[in-house]
C-alpha cells in the first residue's frame, strides 16, 4: 500500500510540474516576483498532496521566530521534502543550487526561473565566492536565502558539520540568520521511494544576529543546536 501510495503521489507531482513549468516559461518576461509565485505553487501543491496520498504532515514549533525582514535560513537537509515546504510558510526565497540542475528539461528550466545561486561543485573557492557574492545579491533584493550547510542530503540522526558560507553571507548584507532543524528523514529520506506517513517535526529557533562573532563559531553554534534538538526527535 505504501509503494501505491508514494508511486500516485510521484505521477501526479510530475504532471503537475509539467503544466506549471509551463506557465512559467510562457511569462518568462514577467518580474520575479511573479513567476515566484507561480511556481511555487509546485511545491505547496506537492507538500498537500503528499498529505493526502501518503498521510505524511508536519507541525511547526516556533513559527513566532520567522522575522519579518529578509535573512538567510541555515537548516539541516534530509530529503527531498525540505526543498519545497519552505515555500508554504517562508517569503520569496532562493537556494544555492549544483549548476547540472538548470539543464534539467522541465524542472531546471522552471527552476531557472527563479535566480537560484548556481554553483560548481568542483571548484570549492569559486563555488564559496559565488555563494556568497551571489546571496549577498538576492539579499538585497528582498529575497530570503535558504543554505544547507551541512552541503548535501544526511541521512536521518546523521548530522553532518556545518559550513560557514550562509553566516558569510548574513554578516556581509547585515541581516540576521533564521535556524531551523527537522526530522523529514524519518519519513523521506535520501534516494528513498517510499514516504512513510506521520508527522514531521520542524522547530525553527530564535533569530540569530551575525556580526560580533566569527563565522565558523556562528555555525557550530547552530550546528550544536540542531544536535540538540537530533536527540530529541
Amino acid at each position: 500500500m505504501l509503494f501505491i501510495r508514494s508511486l500516485i503521489y510521484t505521477i501526479v507531482v510530475n504532471i503537475a510540474l509539467i503544466i506549471i513549468t509551463t506557465i512559467a516559461l510562457l511569462i518568462f518576461f514577467l518580474p520575479i516576483r511573479i513567476r515566484y509565485n507561480i511556481i511555487s505553487l509546485w511545491a505547496k501543491f506537492c507538500i498537500w498532496w503528499l498529505k493526502i496520498t501518503c498521510k505524511l504532515d508536519f507541525k511547526i514549533i516556533g513559527k513566532e521566530n520567522i522575522p519579518t525582514k529578509t535573512c538567510v535560513v541555515m537548516s539541516n537537509h534530509q530529503s527531498t521534502w525540505d526543498t519545497l515546504v519552505f515555500q508554504t510558510f517562508l517569503p520569496q526565497q532562493t537556494w544555492v543550487i549544483k549548476k547540472e540542475l538548470l539543464f534539467l528539461p522541465i524542472f531546471g528550466w522552471g527552476l531557472a526561473l527563479l535566480r537560484p545561486i548556481s554553483i560548481d561543485r568542483g571548484n570549492k573557492l569559486n563555488a564559496i565566492r559565488t555563494v556568497i557574492k551571489q546571496g549577498v545579491s538576492r539579499i538585497k533584493d528582498g529575497i530570503w536565502v535558504i543554505i544547507y550547510p551541512e552541503g548535501t542530503r544526511q541521512p536521518y540522526k546523521k548530522l553532518a558539520n556545518y559550513q560557514s558560507g550562509g553566516v558569510a553571507i548574513a554578516k556581509k548584507s547585515g541581516v540576521d540568520i533564521l535556524p531551523i532543524y527537522h526530522n523529514a528523514g524519518k519519513f523521506w529520506s535520501k534516494g528513498q521511494f517510499i514516504k512513510k506517513p506521520g508527522t514531521i517535526i520542524i522547530t525553527i529557533g530564535k533569530s540569530i544576529n551575525p556580526q560580533d562573532e566569527k563565522p565558523k563559531d556562528i555555525a557550530l553554534k547552530i550546528e550544536n543546536w540542531a544536535k540538540e534538538l537530533e536527540k530529541t526527535y
